[in-house]
């Protein structure tokens, strides 16, 4: 056999041995929703369901002081205001630390609203939005929590969507002593999801589904991710996307900050 030859069958076990890393069995547990949520096809896929009685949801096996997750996730298809699919970190206790993405669903032909929070000691009140730049119900998009001492990034297939970077030193909290687990969900929040709850959740399309596929952490302190920055290539990448697809910033809402904007929000270091 060819060098080329080895060097490419190699290349493929390796390959495949990665995708079968991502194992639903090994690294989570459906924990909650009674039966509405089925790790399928030898753990490589899992779906949430939700009809009127319940949602459901599953989280890791395992908590998490620092990591970076990738998540592929296919939302719920056509009609699903009301309807709110998550995927992100959560550590334990009423003072409790949270990294979020939530898609909060939206009437036929109308975008997908991805909302994102940082909270620490139980304080958030930092949220982001976005629209999307694809239908993230027509395929399966990665979507990826990097968090490390420094910054937290959060990426649509590799592409930067968010940085909140730790600005202890200016009195800004910034999550770094407690463990996370992560969680996903899909669940009816037609009380404020769609247009601060004006549009509520069409039963009559129910179960709404949600798929999740290649899950993939890494919470190895030696990896890349551990002192991982945004270089040039990827703060331009951030700036396209803030500047046309983003629709809320708490940064620039002066009617909920009269005194100013919060202090991470004034600096660019």
């Amino acid at each position: 056999m060819s060098p080329f030859k080895i060097f490419f069958f190699t290349a493929l076990l390796v390959a495949a041995f990665s995708f079968s890393a991502a194992d639903f069995n090994t690294d989570v547990n459906v924990a909650w929703g009674n039966g509405r949520g089925k790790i399928l096809n030898n753990g490589q896929l899992l779906t949430l369901s939700l009809d009127k009685s319940s949602g459901s949801g599953f989280q890791s096996k395992t908590e998490y002081l620092f990591g970076k997750i990738d998540m592929q996730i296919k939302l719920v298809p056509g009609n699903s205001a009301g309807t709110v699919t998550t995927f992100y970190l959560k550590s334990e206790g009423s003072t409790w630390d949270e990294i979020d993405f939530e898609f909060l669903g939206n009437m036929s032909g109308d975008p997908y609203t991805l909302h994102t929070n940082v909270y620490t000691q139980g304080k958030g009140d930092k949220e982001q939005q976005f629209y999307l730049w694809f239908d993230p119900t027509a395929n399966f998009h990665t979507y990826s929590i990097l968090w490390n001492p420094q910054r937290i990034i959060l990426t649509v297939d590799d592409t930067p969507i968010r940085e909140f970077k730790n600005h202890e030193s200016l009195g800004v909290l910034f999550p770094k002593n407690k463990p996370m687990r992560m969680y996903a969900s899909l669940w009816n929040a037609d009380d404020w999801a769609t247009r601060g709850g004006l549009v509520k959740t069409d039963w009559s399309k129910a179960p709404f589904m949600a798929s999740y596929r290649n899950i993939k952490i890494d919470s190895k302190p030696n990896s890349n991710w551990y002192t991982q920055e945004m270089d040039s290539t990827s703060q331009a990448r951030l700036r396209w996307v803030q500047k046309n697809y983003m629709i809320y910033n708490y940064c620039t809402d002066h009617k909920r900050f009269p005194q100013g904007a919060p202090k991470e929000c004034t600096t660019s270091s």
